[in-house]
């Protein structure tokens, strides 16, 4: 998501570095660089037009502040200027009035108005509240298969739609049945089309009129850029769209219709799609998701997925295992899962800041990427024993070899698996005793479960070890279910007994 905005801006606010002032030369040669990297975003033209005289008047009119640099003057500038043009404050649904309110969803086929239903019925069932799903499209071949499984897959009432009803009836019916079945929230699912068409329009209407929808979200691929605002457009023009979902945003390196929707229609964005599960949306927070196209990162929205993935009661238990110096390889089996629940590494990494990039720098370091890293660790400890993964003595040469073979792995990766996983387990007992209190270690994050990653970080991750200072990324250190990473990756360094020999060699070459 806004990868590529992200890296022109990067290196347009690298070009300020340099700077002693701000002037007009060289704020007009920095934003010509900003507005062809907007416009490369699929940004609307009016909108980077506006956009970038905004930011030239405020760079302009105000005074570099002392202890300020430039660059950290305009990249102030830019962030709030974003922050505005995404919409300012979050937008939160209003659910206010009759129960059960009423969500309707709208946009083109295909979009991902199903499977958005679902997710944020996900979310409202978080918020304790109590959803039912309504399937009112009625020509797409298995909508309404879709959403009922959907409905059984969250354990959700669902209304009994036919492909033989029509849906202005099957939104009326399925209200009454809403309030029998006492739910706070409706959430219809209504039909699209390949475009905007009259009769589509005319549905739609009758629709609202019949059950008055406190929320109608256009739900649209945020992959088809401007074309998704123009349609937006469409349908706010005859319906009065009170929110936009934005779906495939993990796969829109661009990201321009989430930078002008809400300049051309006036209709916030309100949630995102990240991803195909169901967990696998976020509420849009303006403030949060310009951090992360500047590189800020946005940990706000980390430790909100930390402290829903993770179970409190079992990342305490683990805590007590890392103080006793009890962490086997069951536990980092299980961390290892609590860290792909929080999406993959690349979406964690960009929630960090100044980590945004780091994933193609350890490919390079480590020769594969690090989710096939984990992947390989996994199956490694996959093919143990239960008795093997809680004693690691147990792993004599035979049993190494049947495992490597289970894996699907050479047994020397096997060797530096248990060979890093116990210099993790010794610098977790020397730091626990204390003797690792000048190690740097990792600052805590509010709100988070205790322990989710060694005293070292997540430099210990297989595959992330091969870099140089990983072992202390800022403000990872409180994320719950992320400890007891093993330093280093396969075959990537040697070991700190090694080096000391290396130093007292050289040292006694000196000598002589």
């Amino acid at each position: 998501m806004f990868e590529s905005l992200s890296d022109r801006l990067s290196g347009v606010f690298r070009s300020f570095g340099g700077r002693g002032q701000l002037t007009e030369e060289n704020v007009q040669a920095g934003l010509r660089e900003v507005r062809l990297a907007l416009l490369e975003a699929d940004v609307n033209f009016k909108v980077v037009k506006d956009f970038v005289e905004n930011v030239r008047e405020k760079c302009l009119g105000q005074e570099v502040l002392k202890g300020v640099s430039p660059a950290q003057q305009v990249v102030k500038i830019v962030h709030d200027e974003l922050v505005g043009l995404l919409g300012g404050e979050t937008a939160a649904l209003d659910l206010q009035g009759r129960e059960p309110a009423v969500i309707m969803l709208v946009g083109l086929q295909g979009s991902g108005k199903t499977t958005s239903a679902g997710k944020i019925a996900n979310i409202l069932r978080k918020q304790k509240m109590r959803p039912y799903l309504v399937p009112a499209d009625v020509y797409r071949p298995a909508a309404i298969d879709q959403l009922t499984v959907l409905a059984k897959q969250l354990d959700m009432p669902c209304y009994p739609s036919t492909v033989d009803m029509n849906p202005v009836d099957i939104a009326k019916a399925a209200l009454e049945e809403a309030r029998r079945e006492q739910a706070t929230v409706l959430l219809l699912d209504t039909a699209g089309r390949l475009h905007v068409d009259e009769p589509l329009m005319q549905e739609l209407e009758a629709i609202k009129a019949a059950v008055q929808p406190q929320e109608i979200l256009f739900v649209a691929d945020a992959m088809t850029g401007q074309d998704a605002v123009t349609v937006a457009e469409s349908f706010n023009e005859r319906l009065g769209v009170t929110g936009v979902v934005l779906t495939k945003m993990d796969g829109d390196a661009r990201g321009g219709a989430a930078l002008s929707i809400r300049a051309v229609t006036g209709a916030p964005v309100k949630f995102v799609g990240m991803g195909e599960k169901l967990s696998e949306m976020e509420v849009f927070h303006p403030d949060r998701i310009a951090g992360r196209i500047l590189g800020m990162g946005d940990v706000l929205t980390l430790v909100e997925k930390a402290q829903g993935a993770i179970n409190a009661e079992e990342a305490e238990e683990l805590a007590r295992k890392m103080k006793k110096a009890s962490f086997d390889l069951e536990d980092f089996r299980t961390q290892m899962r609590r860290i792909k629940k929080l999406g993959s590494l690349e979406s964690i990494l960009k929630m960090i800041p100044g980590l945004g990039g780091l994933r193609d720098k350890l490919a390079e370091a480590s020769g594969a990427m690090p989710e096939k890293e984990m992947a390989r660790t996994e199956a490694i400890i996959n093919s143990m024993t239960m008795a093997e993964r809680r004693n690691p003595d147990l792993l004599n040469g035979s049993r190494r070899a049947r495992i490597a073979k289970g894996a699907g792995v050479t047994v020397a990766q096997v060797n530096q698996l248990v060979r890093q996983f116990e210099q993790m387990r010794q610098m977790m007992k020397g730091m626990m005793g204390g003797k690792g209190a000048k190690m740097p270690s990792m600052p805590r994050m509010r709100g988070m479960p205790p322990g989710m990653m060694p005293p070292g970080g997540m430099g210990g991750m297989p595959g992330m070890g091969g870099l140089p200072g990983m072992g202390g990324l800022p403000g990872m250190g409180g994320l719950p279910g992320m400890e007891g990473m093993p330093g280093g990756r396969a075959g990537s360094g040697k070991s700190a007994a090694a080096k000391k020999r290396k130093k007292k060699e050289r040292q006694k070459r000196k000598k002589k």
